[in-house]
């Protein structure tokens, strides 16, 4: 068992002036591909909309991740542009036939975890969600503003994020492997640095459930 730890004191848990749109669709078809031209209309003045666009791997399930500088402002600026817009009124009755069903989440991103830059492939992603104990996410975040440095050595993490609206207490991890094979000794490596194992042991009892999913870029996609 691993040694007892200081005692966490709060740290900043989000990076100012920017939040995320996470967008989950089950579709029929690729009802998801056009909406980056849409998306693209929206870079204006404060507004700059980075888009992830990744297919869930093996299920053909689109996953993506908008980001907005400039925070809850740019993304209420960025949707009434949208909403204003008639091509793509149009265009979202036509993708809401291919719709099996959608879900959003509104995240902010956690200060210590590195800041979500467009990277060059190949790669796969894997996304890891942990749907936490109400009440727990300030432990977390100290706990895990200590342990990102064990998670640095491959340059494999890319984003850390938090739920504000939609299901609450709510984390995603982004990593970034090379293959599957990367991915599994990239993790083994982990546990060969000491500190590793203290924050998984303290961690781990703040999860009421969490999920993995490994997803593939679309070419258009920031992240390769």
């Amino acid at each position: 068992m691993p040694g007892k730890m200081p005692t966490p004191t709060c740290c900043q848990r989000r990076r100012p002036a920017t939040c995320i749109k996470f967008n989950f669709t089950m579709s029929n078809q690729s009802a998801w591909k056009p909406t980056t031209v849409w998306r693209q209309r929206c870079k204006r003045g404060s507004i700059r909309t980075r888009t992830t666009h990744v297919r869930w791997l093996g299920a053909g399930i689109p996953v993506h991740l908008w980001r907005y500088k400039g925070g809850y402002p740019a993304l209420t600026e960025c949707l009434k542009k949208l909403n204003n817009n008639k091509e793509y009124l149009e265009f979202r009755k036509e993708r809401a036939k291919m719709l099996i069903s959608r879900r959003n989440q509104l995240l902010l991103e956690f200060s210590f975890w590195n800041e979500p830059l467009p990277r060059q492939g190949p790669n796969i992603y894997e996304m890891r969600t942990y749907y936490l104990k109400p009440g727990t996410m300030i432990e977390w975040g100290n706990h895990w503003a200590r342990a990102i440095k064990y998670r640095q050595e491959n340059n494999e993490a890319v984003g850390g994020f938090f739920s504000q609206i939609g299901d609450l207490y709510v984390v995603h991890h982004l990593w970034a492997y090379e293959s599957l094979q990367s991915r599994e000794e990239t993790r083994n490596s982990a546990w060969l640095k000491e500190g590793w194992d203290s924050s998984v042991y303290y961690t781990v009892p703040l999860i009421r459930n969490m999920e993995s999913r490994l997803m593939i870029p679309t070419k258009g996609s920031p992240l390769q």
